[in-house]
């Protein structure tokens, strides 16, 4: 991934982005505020944007959002002001990185930001073949359309697919369609020309341009409005966008790969998704399994997790106990990877002995029993007389705290969309309910 460090390269902001190159991140720097913004606009491909407190974060987040650049940014500064670091949050920072720098907790941000929550680790027959598959269709150029429910490592097997094309000495760049507004993702997809609209200063590349000779995942693509789709089957067809007021088509070599976890096909036939782009998208299909369908995965998985947050969080590795890897055998895992690799960090957090037992793993099973008494203080008659949109927000923010401020694991669960609980949450926030942050380190 790339992050562009904002603010002197010395001191403590400098040890930061030394942190990051360490961990594989590739850095740009830029002294000011207007800098930054120049190289956003010709580099697309910035993932992230560390800023030094000491700058103007709101004014940059307001320029992000005039310009329709949608870049996280993470503000940076020391623990002496904690006003600096409230008001770059309210602001719209996604983190705030203390200085000088944690070296887990800068790789816990990059990770976030990247997507990549685990290795591609497969051990169970079902996913081997999924896994054989991709490689025989790594090194063609044909679109490839990756299903699966949400959580079971779509964009981790994008990314083994690029590694082993012929594209993998390009960029592989990722547009999760579902966390970007509709109003800014033609931007961010396709670019803009200076005036295209109000804010639009300059010109700026997008995210097509930014993966030329390379490859694009086009994550969540079932969520994208079919007002863009039209914009993107011509770009997946003649390999050209045309940039937002712009008059000149631009060429690009880009290898597409697109994700969901939606039935594209029931789409179509509801009218919400073009048949032409699907059969564009859907020259070669990967269905992931869900997790409860390779079994064979679940202990490598988790003794993976278990390795990771030990390490994360400064603790001896503990291998899972027979009883702890029983217990994760017998569950359903309706959130799949996601919602094992929340389990198995609480678990190595809550671990005692020398290995970690099942009494460390909590599956957020316990369910309230099916007749609850009528005096009794929970089960239904803990909601009579209460509004329905109570319940729901409380069931929502329960279910938030329960992975760990994880907003796709949880939209999973609750049988909604990421966009629908993020726009849920924003009203939560704007009516003063207090709201778990977003999970780092996670896919959030």
């Amino acid at each position: 991934m790339k992050v562009l460090i904002i603010g002197s390269p010395g001191g403590d902001l400098g040890q930061a982005a030394r942190l990051a190159r360490e961990r594989g991140a590739k850095l740009d720097h830029a002294d000011t505020l207007d800098h930054a913004l120049g190289r956003l606009r010709v580099d697309a491909g910035i993932d992230l944007v560390l800023c030094d407190v000491a700058h103007d974060i709101a004014g940059l987040i307001q320029a992000l959002a005039a310009e329709r650049m949608a870049v996280p940014v993470v503000a940076c500064g020391t623990g002496d002001d904690p006003d600096a670091a409230l008001d770059a949050i309210k602001a719209g920072a996604r983190e705030f990185l203390p200085l000088p720098p944690d070296a887990d907790l800068i790789a816990a941000i990059l990770e976030a930001a990247s997507g990549e929550g685990h290795a591609l680790i497969a051990r169970d027959p079902a996913m081997l073949a999924t896994i054989k598959r991709a490689e025989q269709v790594a090194r063609a150029e044909a679109s490839v359309l990756i299903t699966g429910e949400s959580g079971t490592g779509k964009e981790v097997l994008a990314q083994h697919i690029h590694r082993r094309s012929r594209r993998s000495g390009g960029p592989f760049v990722a547009v999760n369609c579902a966390a970007i507004p509709d109003n800014l993702l033609e931007s961010e997809l396709f670019g803009h020309e200076k005036g295209a609209f109000s804010g639009a200063l300059a010109r700026r590349l997008g995210r097509f341009e930014a993966a030329n000779n390379g490859t694009l995942l086009l994550d969540e693509i079932g969520e994208m409005d079919i007002r863009l789709q039209a914009k993107l089957l011509r770009a997946v067809q003649e390999r050209e966008i045309d940039r937002l007021g712009g008059n000149t088509p631009v060429k690009v070599s880009v290898r597409i790969l697109a994700a969901t976890n939606r039935d594209l096909r029931a789409e179509v036939a509801r009218g919400t998704f073009r048949e032409d782009l699907f059969f564009r998208l859907n020259v070669v299909t990967l269905p992931i399994p869900p997790l409860r369908e390779r079994p064979g995965d679940i202990a490598a998985l988790a003794d993976h997790f278990a390795r990771k947050y030990a390490e994360v969080n400064g603790l001896a590795y503990r291998p899972l106990a027979p009883l702890g890897e029983r217990r994760l055998l017998s569950h359903g895992w309706r959130g799949n990877v996601r919602e094992l690799e929340n389990v198995i960090h609480r678990a190595v957090i809550l671990a005692t002995g020398e290995t970690i037992g099942p009494e460390a793993i909590d599956l957020g099973t316990e369910t309230t029993p099916a007749r609850a008494e009528p005096s009794g203080p929970g089960g239904i008659a803990s909601l009579i007389g209460r509004r329905m949109e109570e319940v729901e927000r409380d069931l929502i923010i329960e279910t938030l705290g329960h992975t760990l401020g994880n907003r796709t694991h949880a939209a999973t669960i609750l049988g909604i969309s990421i966009r629908a609980l993020r726009n849920k949450l924003r009203d939560y926030a704007e009516q003063g309910v207090p709201v778990p942050p977003p999970a780092t380190g996670l896919a959030a």
